[in-house]
């Protein structure tokens, strides 16, 4: 059994769980919150949705132990909200229930829907609420209930900063902003110290800077997946060095790793996010850095947890660079070896030709924002979490392209 400390609809709850228990199960059998419903199992149907830490998520497919220290809101943790009492009233006088089994998820999931856009046509709430299934209504209904109480609430709603996911249920963790509802000609002031007069980089300014990689992917005899990227950047190695030896610098140019400080001594402190698709994870963790600065090499050792999610990652990284051959000492060589076990959930992704084409895409965004660095000190790094969809669609479309090639080659018969 596992002690966890969680927050359930405003109260404190302490409580002993079995490692396997899932959260739906606990916040039905446990605390007797049975407004939470199971219906398929395999988080796909909607019926267990509940928030986590503001976010909805399926708690039949998450387990109670990684929501320790979290805050989660049941349906019946919403009695006293405007919101959700507008969208009740709605789905009464539109008839979007009938045996009532989807509806606590279903209310929780349109409510999500509410705070998180407005002014959407019926396809698209149709489009948004696909996360959740109903055996009864035929949708129409749901739909008309959700469009009335947007038409007549939007002003007044506060805003999130725009994200993006597939369908309507982003899991916890996302780390999405939330912001007053103010007008967009008064948008809030930047300090002083963090104002740039120069405008986000262009396509055309971040495919000047591409950098091509080369990669090699294996598995160690102890389990552990390794990566090796080669590239070279158009700097000479004195300006390469002090890239690397400003750690903080450094770390802007990964997408998705932030640190939560200056390092302290060898110590460093940070978390990376991870958005593939509709998996998402916050790995928070420590690393120990050494700079070998006759070596011109940066090690780094360190480990990550998901607590939302349960992965587990521990891994090092050697970044070695020399004068590239042949360029008279304008050009950097760049040497980066990764080393790595995740376990947990995500392992399931961390193998395989889609863990690779991932792979070679990331390690061209960091060298490609290396050389950004390199060129412009004060350049805006493209804020985004770890492999966002765009580029798992660029992943896929290559793939595709790749096995339409082989086939247009194959001999004929």
């Amino acid at each position: 059994m596992t002690a966890i400390s969680l927050t359930v609809n405003g109260k404190r709850v302490e409580a002993d769980v079995a490692p396997r228990t899932h959260l739906a199960d606990f916040l039905r059998e446990t605390l007797l919150l049975t407004g939470t419903h199971i219906g398929c199992e395999h988080g796909i149907c909607g019926a267990c949705t509940v928030e986590i830490d503001g976010e909805i998520a399926r708690s039949c497919i998450t387990y109670a132990v990684t929501c320790d220290g979290a805050t989660i809101r049941t349906i019946e943790g919403f009695d006293e909200d405007a919101e959700m009492a507008a969208l009740r009233a709605a789905f009464r006088r539109h008839h979007a229930l009938q045996c009532g089994y989807c509806t606590p998820g279903m209310l929780i999931a349109a409510r999500d829907l509410l705070r998180r856009k407005g002014g959407l046509d019926r396809p698209a709430i149709r489009r948004e609420m696909s996360g959740n299934l109903c055996r009864c209504t035929g949708y129409m209904g749901l739909i008309s209930a959700i469009a009335e109480v947007m038409a007549a609430r939007e002003p007044a709603l506060p805003r999130r900063t725009p994200q993006s996911w597939l369908g309507p249920p982003p899991g916890p963790g996302v780390g999405l902003a939330h912001t007053s509802a103010v007008p967009d000609a008064m948008p809030p002031a930047t300090p002083p110290s963090r104002q740039r007069a120069t405008a986000p980089p262009t396509p055309a300014a971040l495919a000047a800077t591409a950098v091509r990689v080369n990669l090699a992917y294996g598995e160690d005899p102890d389990g552990r997946t390794r990566l090796i990227q080669d590239f070279v950047l158009e700097h000479p190695a004195h300006a390469v060095w002090a890239l690397i030896a400003d750690v903080e610098r450094l770390a802007r140019c990964m997408p998705g790793l932030s640190l939560d400080g200056p390092p302290a001594g060898e110590r460093v402190r940070g978390h990376l996010d991870l958005k593939l698709g509709p998996i998402a994870a916050r790995f928070a963790g420590e690393g120990r850095l050494q700079l070998d600065e006759a070596g011109h090499a940066l090690h780094v050792d360190g480990r990550g947890v998901d607590r939302k999610g349960g992965s587990n990652v521990a891994g090092s990284l050697v970044c070695r660079i020399e004068p590239a051959a042949g360029a008279g000492g304008s050009a950097t060589a760049v040497h980066l070896e990764l080393a790595y076990a995740l376990t947990g959930p995500l392992a399931q992704i961390s193998r395989g030709a889609l863990a690779r084409d991932l792979a070679r895409r990331l390690g061209e965004m960091f060298a490609a924002n290396m050389a950004r660095q390199l060129s412009d000190p004060a350049a805006t790094m493209p804020a985004s979490p770890l492999a966002g969809l765009a580029l798992l669609f660029q992943i896929l479309s290559a793939r595709v392209r790749d096995w339409l090639g082989r086939l247009n080659r194959r001999p004929r018969a």
